[in-house]
């Protein structure tokens, strides 16, 4: 059978292998095309004093850093030789048309098993700036990841003054343990997911962790000379406060697009969020800290998440050794500075200019509300260690990822039967527009209606072209109200208006901005509060959306979108790639074992 199986890859290799060239002959794509490969498998590296294994692209942590010009394609090879099954997802590329190489498990593909590879096609179009991608398969994105560089088509520069240099800063998480075991455990017996030990920036925890003094990531600048900072939240769990000592900060980028310069002295960033930020070195000749502290929305009772401040070093280029410690930034918001992270959000808006503009459709066809709540679920297989286990939900629906993705039975229904209707089981397409209840979200107290949700695979559909409102209101049950980033794949997002309080369907709506509301693919609905959004649905396809917290994402917190062809092969998802990773969980993947349990 292994020769068998040998032959078997080897053709369907040959096979993509004649795709590409094709496309390279045939493609009306204006920008440059780029080839990467990726070499997924563990390595050792120490860190607070312990030496672990961790999985992660091309030996290195974060892993490697793509750079391309907007309008550019980029095939990506992927060698899973990792011992379990895993994806890439390409944050904040929107793909049109091609959801086959969006990446996020048992949605648009299955996992890559090991000891086989995939090459993700990863399209650009509008994007510019600064994005990222990142492992989507359970918590496995901790430790694979990497930035991905968009710079300003040729013939064209940025809409601020050139910087004379860049800077990629990645802020991740850390855990002691065993990431993958430390997760099945948790999803198996009920009980919380890990929390980080650490944060790193590029990789190193910095000067305030044990045994890691020596490896403090550093950055050496000139003096007089302008940085464009790209800031990355790879956290898994944690939004974060960053500020660099003495030096001030001009946003000009999130999420790939640009957006109107912020002057600040911190910045907070949502997980899943990147920002670009210009620094200029003009301060005396020394060394400054660049940190990070989690910025923390839950109630201040709650004191069990990571304190650990994450520093990296700032130094001007001299010929003499400082003798002092670096500075510290002093306007580095606390871990609870609620309004000074209030008061950074609400100021982030679109550039809005005549080649930067809006477009925010005004006429909406299709309005949801979606609640966002901490949940229970019984509990009832053997592994269970109470009755109840925690759970989350979108409209009290705590998603439950199917055993094919969606996308290949959606993508079957409309080649074979010329139809929508799903008559394949994987999933059902009646995610609900609002949830079953309506009641004070923010109260302190629910009952048992509110707090136990159910498990389903529902999606929403959606017409070609419609324009779409969601609006999503934070709830209190279970005391669980924090910040959830949500993040949409496929598609970016305008964000009419956010606010606090539950939502008020007259009043609310005639503060939204429709001149310049922030462009984006990840922002948070607040604490207690609701936030609204509004895009065009032009990207056809099947496309996940999720809270960028992955406790929330593993508990369910998440759905889909599909959105149905156009009328035309120009507004319709292309056929897919010769190859698709096979839906079958590998011997030694959590989904098999857990299924053997149940049964």
């Amino acid at each position: 059978m292994k020769p068998q199986k040998n032959c078997s890859i080897l053709s369907t290799q040959i096979l993509w292998f004649l795709f590409l060239i094709i496309v390279l002959f045939t493609s009306s794509v204006a920008g440059e095309v780029h080839f990467y490969d990726f070499i997924v498998r563990e390595k050792n590296f120490t860190k607070l004093c312990l030496t672990k294994s961790i999985l992660v692209v091309n030996d290195s942590f974060p892993g490697p850093e793509i750079r391309v010009h907007k309008g550019d394609t980029v095939y990506v090879n992927v060698h899973n030789q990792g011992d379990y099954g895993l994806t890439i997802h390409w944050h904040g590329i929107k793909q049109p048309r091609n959801p086959w190489s969006d990446g996020p498990e048992y949605i648009t593909q299955c996992p890559i098993p090991p000891g086989t590879n995939f090459t993700y096609e990863v399209i650009l179009s509008t994007e510019e700036g600064t994005l990222w991608w990142h492992a989507h398969s359970e918590w496995t994105r901790a430790t694979v990841h990497g930035a991905i560089v968009i710079l300003p088509s040729a013939g064209t520069t940025y809409p601020f003054p050139q910087p004379d240099e860049d800077e990629t800063i990645i802020i991740a998480s850390w855990y002691e343990g065993d990431i993958k075991e430390l997760y099945d455990e948790a999803m198996d017996d009920g009980s919380d997911l890990p929390h980080s030990d650490a944060y790193t920036i590029n990789g190193e925890p910095g000067d305030f962790c044990a045994c890691s003094k020596e490896t403090t990531y550093r950055r050496t600048v000139d003096y007089g000379k302008t940085y464009l900072l790209r800031i990355v939240n790879a956290n898994m769990n944690a939004e974060h406060f960053f500020a660099v000592a003495e030096h001030n900060l001009t946003v000009v980028g999130l999420d790939g697009s640009y957006v109107k310069p912020i002057e600040t002295s911190y910045i907070v960033i949502s997980t899943g969020q990147v920002m670009d930020v210009l620094l200029k070195a003009n301060r005396s000749p020394g060394q400054y800290y660049m940190a990070a502290r989690q910025y923390s929305s839950e109630d201040p009772e709650v004191t069990g998440f990571d304190h650990v401040n994450v520093t990296a070093i700032l130094e001007y280029r001299s010929n003499y050794t400082y003798q002092t410690s670096p500075s510290f930034p002093t306007t580095l918001p606390m871990y609870l500075d609620y309004s000074a992270a209030i008061k950074f959000t609400n100021r982030i808006r679109s550039l809005a200019t005549p080649i930067y503009p809006v477009d925010v459709p005004l006429n909406v066809t299709t309005k949801m509300f979606i609640t966002a709540s901490m949940n229970y679920l019984t509990c009832t297989h053997p592994g269970c260690e109470t009755t109840e286990q925690i759970s989350s939900s979108l409209n009290n629906v705590s998603w439950m990822n199917p055993t094919s993705d969606v996308l290949q039975a959606y993508y079957r229904q409309i080649v074979l039967t010329f139809c929508c209707r799903n008559i394949s089981g994987v999933y059902t397409s009646d995610f609900p527009d609002q949830p079953p209840t309506f009641y004070n979200f923010t109260e302190e107290t629910f009952v048992d209606d509110i707090v136990f949700t159910v498990q389903g695979t529902k999606v929403k559909m959606l017409n070609y072209n419609e324009s779409v409102q969601i609006v999503f209101q934070g709830t209190n049950v279970m005391k669980g109200s924090v910040n959830h980033p949500m993040h949409m794949h496929g598609y970016s997002f305008y964000v009419v208006g956010f606010g606090y309080g539950n939502y008020d369907d007259e009043a609310d709506p005639k503060g939204f901005n429709f001149v310049d509301p922030p462009k984006v693919t990840t922002f948070a609905v607040p604490k207690n509060g609701w936030l609204a959004i509004r895009f065009t649905a032009s990207n056809p396809g099947v496309w996940f959306w999720h809270c960028h917290l992955d406790r929330h994402l593993s508990w369910g917190m998440d759905t889909a979108f599909i959105v149905k062809n156009g009328s035309t092969s120009e507004t319709s998802i292309r056929p897919p790639p010769p190859y698709m990773p096979p839906c079958e969980p590998h011997l030694n993947s959590r989904i098999k074992n857990s299924y053997e349990i149940i049964l």
